[in-house]
């Protein structure tokens, strides 16, 4: 008997192209159209009439065409006729892939960003094998959670950057770096203010100690271009419900092509990462020494995915990924400028302080809150039907390609 993974995923809604072709490239993709959607990209997405959304640094919109494509996942599952019926095949690695410049065959799934992190750090046999971690407290609270645990439990020799006027300086990373450090890990757009690091600075860093850097992308992928060639960065995740437009239960992680082998510390094995398994064990089958025969996948996928993905998210980013790609991840940046600046320039005029470096082009802006106007905050904000990321101490502020400049003046006259 047989079990052959590709069959698999192509009954489970026509995702056989998920098993990229290791060597393969993003140049290997059909060509996008050139010319792209306008902007505001307001018929899109589902936006309830008369809401202002600035918060999708939180959590994106679904486009209505993915919305429609996970409907009509769910109808076919319910029937139980999803193993039975073929869709138009996106490749939705090779998607991911050509937003970050990246192989195919160096992207696996994850389903979230802290996976991703955890596969970088016990890979890599951290802090079994030595050395130091050198990270920063802008750094997702997840990772520093992990990282911290493994400080207190594990020994781990961990070095936290402090930030300089709510920017991690280069320079300040460079006094604790040396030839012991093993990892530097980096949230390339910070949570808290989106601080953007200079990806390729921090690269050259720890490669000149021989050490390896570990980005989340979570909060640029799909949104601020990513390079990982030029930049150098080693691995790097994000989960797909934030500015890739897909939903929570899925994410991607990235390993440069030249580590996979070198991942061996943990790692994680499962039927996912063969696309081939023969039986024993059944009448008619072969014989063989074992119950089962199998070959593992040389790509991400084989090394790191251990059972099937989540095919409802997959159907939703086959149709989000491209729709980025369309629009593409430079025209978001800039579209977005003029709406950030305006936040910088008008917010600290109405009394909030900006925690954001002026020079970011980053996709969120946060500001601080008098704690005392708090409430009387909250009650004008939702009076207005504008809905932001807003704790007793903080305003974080992040438009996408369906806000235009009259949301943010909404936003700025409901708190005048």
């Amino acid at each position: 008997m047989n079990t052959d993974r590709r069959e698999f995923l192509a009954g489970v809604g026509g995702l056989a192209a998920l098993t990229a072709i290791p060597g393969a490239t993003f140049e290997d993709l059909p060509p996008r159209p050139s010319s792209s959607p306008s902007l505001p990209a307001k018929r899109d997405f589902a936006i309830p009439e008369g809401l202002t959304y600035l918060s999708s640094a939180f959590a994106h919109p679904m486009p209505v065409a993915s919305a429609r494509a996970l409907r009509d996942y769910s109808d076919l599952r319910s029937k139980l006729d999803v193993v039975s019926r073929r869709t138009e095949e996106v490749d939705i690695k090779a998607e991911f892939a050509a937003l970050i410049n990246a192989k195919p065959s160096e992207i696996c799934f994850v389903p979230n960003t802290s996976t991703g992190e955890n596969l970088a750090v016990n890979g890599l046999g951290i802090p079994r094998s030595g050395g130091n971690v050198v990270t920063d407290v802008l750094h997702f609270e997840g990772a520093l959670l992990h990282l911290g645990e493994l400080q207190k439990n594990n020994g781990l020799d961990l070095r936290i950057v402090k930030p300089r006027n709510w920017r991690i300086d280069i320079r300040d990373m460079e006094q604790v770096v040396d030839k012991n450090t093993k990892l530097i890990e980096i949230s390339l757009v910070a949570m808290p203010n989106g601080f953007q690091h200079d990806l390729k600075a921090v690269c050259d860093l720890a490669h000149a100690h021989g050490a390896y850097v570990y980005a989340d992308i979570v909060q640029a992928a799909g949104c601020t271009p990513i390079d990982v060639r030029s930049s150098g960065v080693d691995f790097c995740a994000c989960s797909s419900f934030k500015w890739l437009m897909g939903d929570f239960g899925l994410g991607f992680f990235f390993v440069k092509e030249s580590l996979l082998d070198q991942m061996t510390a943990c790692r994680q094995y499962g039927y996912f990462q063969a696309p081939q398994l023969d039986s024993h064990i059944l009448p008619g089958d072969p014989p063989g020494d074992w119950p089962y025969t199998w070959r593992l996948m040389p790509n991400a996928t084989g090394h790191f995915e251990v059972g099937t993905p989540a095919i409802g998210v997959m159907r939703v980013l086959q149709q989000s990924l491209p729709y980025i790609r369309k629009l593409g991840v430079e025209n978001i940046q800039a579209y977005r400028q003029p709406m950030l600046k305006k936040l910088q320039t008008e917010m600290p005029r109405l009394g909030f302080a900006p925690l954001t470096p002026p020079e970011s082009t980053s996709a969120l802006v946060a500001f601080t809150v008098n704690g005392k106007n708090y409430q009387t905050i909250s009650q004008r904000l939702q009076q207005a039907n504008v809905q932001v990321r807003l704790t007793p101490n903080v305003m974080r502020i992040s438009p996408s390609v369906f806000n235009e400049i009259r949301d943010i003046e909404k936003l700025l006259d409901a708190l005048s």
